[in-house]
């Protein structure tokens, strides 16, 4: 069974090597995090490897994880080299969804093989997606050496594997950005819109909870055109007018945001009409 060390055993990286560790496609040597207590609650949780907190204390592994913050993919990957802990058969990859794996340039440099690995998922309440992980859709580019070994791997814990283009990997990761971190920025919108009207915040959210949903659920259901309603799907141009000046005066980033939204979603209504 080859050996994996953790570097960054976060939420994405702790649920990634628990389901790896207990379903014993990787054997857990080595967990890093910026400090030894830290390390050592990951292992505490894993149930498998040991808690350092140094580059100069890690062993080298058949298989290094790095699930650290995206500026820190290039300076970690050179240090690792620098330690002496990548070597020609090795496999280095990062869980970046925005950086392709070309940005291990010092673990090429050293022969080792390298790759991404993006699960398309929500990581807010770690522990519980580690029980859950199954069925979890994960974009995976690399070396064919790499693929070769991660591929198999990721598919033992239950994931759906999908590879994509290095080149493409900033726009790819603007399509989950958009479907979960915007989501949550545009929700906080509604909800103070509702409360600069005069809503009180727990009414609010009742009111916009069954909204969401239920376009979330017909988006999927549907199709974006034939979820849409509204003023934009009415073509009532001129309540889109008065309320985007409204919005504007209320907070001008809002008002901004507001008018971004109506091209794009006229061109969908256009879609929906031409549908019919």
């Amino acid at each position: 069974m080859k050996t994996l060390n953790v570097i960054g055993a976060g939420k994405v990286g702790t649920v990634l090597a628990k389901n790896f560790i207990e379903r014993q496609v990787f054997s857990g040597q080595q967990v890093m995090n910026r400090s030894l207590p830290s390390s050592q609650a990951a292992v505490d949780w894993l149930g498998a490897g040991a808690a350092v907190d140094d580059l100069h204390h890690m062993q080298p592994a058949d298989v290094t994880m790095l699930t650290v913050t995206d500026d820190q993919i290039v300076p970690l990957c050179a240090a690792m080299a620098e330690a002496g802990l990548l070597h020609a058969g090795s496999i280095v990859f990062h869980c970046s969804g925005a950086k392709a794996s070309t940005e291990l340039q010092a673990a090429i440099a050293a022969g080792a093989a390298v790759a991404s690995v993006h699960p398309v998922r929500s990581f807010a309440d770690g522990k519980a997606i580690a029980s859950q992980f199954a069925g979890t859709i994960c974009s995976v580019e690399g070396d064919a050496h790499a693929l070769a070994v991660l591929l198999p791997a990721l598919q033992a814990i239950g994931a759906q594997t999908v590879e994509i283009s290095a080149d493409s990997k900033l726009l790819y990761h603007a399509g989950s950005v958009f479907a979960s971190n915007y989501l949550v920025t545009l929700m906080e919108t509604a909800l103070r819109s509702y409360q600069a009207a005069g809503i009180p915040a727990a009414v609010a959210q009742q009111m916009a909870a069954p909204l969401a949903r239920q376009t979330l659920d017909n988006v999927f259901a549907m199709g974006t055109a034939k979820a849409l309603t509204g003023p934009i799907a009415r073509g009532d141009m001129q309540t889109v007018a008065l309320q985007q000046k409204m919005v504007a005066a209320w907070d001008q980033a809002a008002g901004d945001l507001y008018q971004a939204f109506t091209p794009l979603t006229q061109a969908v209504a256009a879609r929906r009409h031409s549908e019919k």
